[in-house]
């Protein structure tokens, strides 16, 4: 691994949490992630499971994981399962974790190979009444491919058809919503290897570049400062392009006069970074330019200082939507009498302002969470207002990441450049 790992300590009290969660005499599993295949013999990098991860610290396929918080046996109340190294796995991919490793990583005291994992499950599967299976619950998930939680699942149930089954996302969307100190770290960590990017960007566009090309500085960047790359696909998004909301080509000539629109975050021991900036090509916001920037930038000040607790992200995307209302109208993109008269359903402002203001950080971009949730100390989100007017070639969005507290929002991106003023002066210091 190339990041520093987080100490045990943080995966105890992780697990420590669900198992208050979980009902008497139920057990919990959890499956790492597949290495999934390209073509011929070639793989994909390999990216843990998060809430294999969130209760373990283990980066490793072939991972599972037990909770078993009522099991009579003290060794069986914690069991962690990983690959043995042999031979040949040594020669050609390293040597894979030790169990001491693997206790050391995790605080998991009981530690099998994989190999062993149906023989140790049958002698505990009849003291527990419930079993908890993983699945991914995100909202905007639309997964085609099975998973090792869902080949699980169907094997589980076969095997033991008379168990009660309870669902773990409703209860890991809850759990890693509000994030412990050492995971607002990690996540700085990612924001600050963000911000060198930016910074290195910022010297370097200039007209007749291709977007792709810029994208290569952020790589450099990013993997230069211990990132195993962008957080997600990065948006390099010039003239007509940031109209465009998940643009992810990048493979057209920045021109002169063009705004740039970069959407981009390094990840950092698997904890992301989300940053969103709109920049000159040539180095100088024209009036207009300029105009629309400062008024989604005011509105991101703005929203910004509603990340509070208390506060939850339907009302949050409301009054961001009557304060980008304004600006519009005060731009000359909408009439006044005309948002009188709109159908509050459907406010005319979403023709230039189409996604919401915010969603959960961390393990996941689109981190999980429920919607629904005020907000609490401990929570990280974005803060992302935009707006996109094709018919002048403007697109533009703001976003930083934002850490609630009780005394106030955070700003875990506050060193970077975003004054119109500030961008101006560092693209033409060089």
């Amino acid at each position: 691994m190339r990041y520093i790992p987080i100490a045990k300590e943080l995966y105890i009290k992780n697990r420590s949490k669900l198992a208050t969660i979980l009902k008497p005499k139920s057990v919990a599993v959890f499956n790492s992630n597949d290495i999934f295949p390209t073509n011929a013999d070639g793989t994909m990098s390999f990216r843990q499971n998060n809430d294999l991860f969130y209760l373990s610290g283990i980066d490793q396929e072939e991972t599972i994981l037990i909770v078993f918080p009522d099991h009579p046996e003290t060794k069986f109340r914690e069991i962690l399962f990983v690959k043995e190294t042999n031979e040949h796995i040594a020669v050609w991919e390293g040597q894979k974790l030790s169990k001491n490793e693997a206790r050391e990583a995790s605080g998991i005291q009981s530690v099998y190979w994989v190999s062993e994992f149906q023989s140790v499950f049958t002698q505990l599967i009849f003291e527990a009444n419930t079993i908890y299976l993983n699945t991914n619950e995100h909202v905007r998930s639309d997964n085609k491919v099975q998973t090792r939680d869902d080949r699980f699942i169907i094997w589980c149930k076969a095997k033991y058809p008379l168990h009660n089954y309870e669902r773990l996302a409703p209860h890991m969307h809850f759990l890693r919503a509000t994030k412990e100190q050492q995971e607002v770290e990690q996540i700085q960590t990612a924001c600050t290897i963000t911000e060198k990017a930016f910074n290195r960007i910022l010297k370097f566009v200039k007209p007749g570049l291709k977007e792709y090309e810029i994208e290569a500085e952020l790589w450099h960047e990013f993997i230069r400062c211990g990132s195993r790359g962008p957080a997600y696909q990065s948006i390099i998004a010039s003239g007509k392009n940031a109209c465009v909301l998940h643009y992810i080509e990048n493979n057209k000539t920045c021109e002169d006069g063009d705004l740039l629109l970069l959407d981009i975050g390094a990840e950092y021991g698997n904890y992301n970074a989300d940053l969103s900036r709109t920049i000159p090509v040539n180095g100088k916001f024209s009036v207009r330019q300029k105009a629309v920037y400062n008024a989604v930038l005011r509105v991101f000040k703005s929203a910004k200082q509603m990340l509070v607790p208390g506060n939850t992200l339907n009302n949050l995307n409301k009054e961001v939507g009557l304060l980008m209302e304004a600006e519009l109208i005060n731009l000359g993109l909408l009439n006044l009498q005309d948002v009188k008269n709109q159908n509050p359903i459907s406010p005319l402002y979403k023709q230039y302002f189409m996604h919401g203001t915010s969603h959960h950080l961390g393990l996941d971009v689109h981190d999980v969470g429920d919607r629904n949730r005020p907000f609490e100390a401990g929570m990280v989100f974005t803060c992302e207002p935009g707006l996109y007017i094709p018919k002048e070639n403007i697109g533009i969005r703001i976003e930083n990441d934002i850490l609630v507290t009780i005394g106030g929002p955070i700003d875990l991106m506050q060193n970077i450049p975003i004054e119109v003023e500030e961008i101006e002066e560092i693209m033409n210091s060089h």
